[in-house]
């Protein structure tokens, strides 16, 4: 059994909603336009902008120069390691073959890349929270936008739940990321800032 089956059989025991029960209520509650994530059993809700779209979809463009549509995904809810953790990252790579569990979902043991872009409301976890479920996932590479500093994080080399390896470049500078398993520049020159 993996950590994260252990956590929801132990939230399941606990008479503790699982990620399931909330995401489905929360499917019927959430207005139009709002990104809904559950991180550590706490619901974060936020509205989706111009700027954090365009970051999203300049990533997800240049990713699709290399890689199948099949395989780049953008707020699709994956489960990761640690306290009802169920992430819809602004963009994830998953491996060539990888298929969904019975339940629908993408495993995170299949994801090779993830980009979160920040908003100002959920900024601690994106750097913090889901920096260390990343790592603990050994999700090889992570990369974080900010729009408001102008600037990309990289975080590569997971190992035993932190990443060994981070590259801060400023937008405008190509993100150099050939080493890594994801083997490509990520041109920010036309990424906006708030």
């Amino acid at each position: 059994m993996t950590v994260l089956e252990d956590r929801i059989e132990m939230a399941e025991e606990d008479g503790e909603l699982t990620l399931d029960e909330l995401f489905e209520s929360l499917e019927r509650t959430t207005p139009e336009g709002y990104k809904v994530e559950i991180v550590e059993g706490a619901i974060f809700m936020s509205p989706q902008r111009d700027t954090h779209w365009e970051i999203i979809a300049d990533i997800f463009e240049q990713l699709r120069t290399k890689y199948p549509r099949k395989r780049v995904k953008s707020d699709v809810r994956v489960d990761y390691p640690g306290h009802l953790n169920g992430f819809a990252s602004d963009v994830t790579l998953v491996a060539e073959g990888a298929a969904k569990t019975p339940g629908g979902l993408w495993r995170f043991q299949d994801v090779e890349f993830v980009a979160e872009v920040i908003s100002k409301g959920t900024s601690q976890n994106d750097y913090g929270t889901k920096r260390l479920a990343y790592a603990a996932a050994e999700v090889p590479v992570y990369l974080i936008a900010d729009p408001y500093q102008g600037k990309c994080h990289l975080y590569t080399q997971p190992k035993k739940g932190e990443y060994l390896s981070e590259l801060s470049v400023a937008f405008g500078t190509d993100v150099d990321m050939t080493t890594t398993p994801l083997g490509l520049t990520l041109k920010t020159d036309e990424f906006p800032r708030d």
